[in-house]
């Protein structure tokens, strides 16, 4: 078996019945979320959204770095987001461990990552305000862009909004 059979199965069942054939690449309700690649996190169901409602984009940690920028410039430009929420989540690994950490445990099984930078999370409230903060002040976004913060809890479901 290889190591991608299951998923191959599993989207032939997808798509046998397939109905979305008929969306665009624009976000049908203009919304932007970047959120952690954690997979306890459904961006779409936990908004009530369905497919084509949204862009979301996913890292370690929820981070807006230089290809989340990147990314939401052309969302903003080419495919319809007009507000953007930024979501980290409660028990992440990301503010579980360094760069520091993470280098180390790279170089123990023999691979250098210090050309790297992990973005990795030691107070989560001040890099949510500085990622919020980074989106809000970005040159190449539209002033008056709608910006907003929230954590989402893992163990309720829940999201709570962050004012900043």
């Amino acid at each position: 078996m290889g190591a991608f059979d299951d998923l191959l199965a599993a989207n032939e069942e997808f798509s046998a019945t397939f109905t979305d054939s008929e969306l665009t690449g624009t976000a049908a309700r203009g919304l932007a979320v970047v959120t952690c690649m954690d997979s306890r996190i459904d961006p779409l169901g936990l908004f009530g959204l369905k497919a084509g409602d949204a862009k979301i984009l996913r890292n370690a940690g929820a981070r807006v770095t230089d290809d989340v920028l990147r990314t939401l410039v052309l969302a903003v430009y080419l495919l319809g987001v007009n507000r953007v929420l930024v979501m980290p989540h409660t028990d992440c690994g990301m503010s579980k461990a360094t760069d520091d950490d993470v280098h180390k445990l790279a170089a123990e099984r023999g691979v250098d990552t210090r050309s790297l930078e992990f973005h990795t999370v030691p107070d989560q409230s001040a890099a949510l305000r500085h990622d919020l903060t980074r989106v809000r002040t970005s040159p190449f976004l539209p002033e008056g862009l709608a910006v907003g913060g929230a954590v989402y809890d893992v163990r309720t479901g829940k999201i709570l909004p962050v004012e900043v």
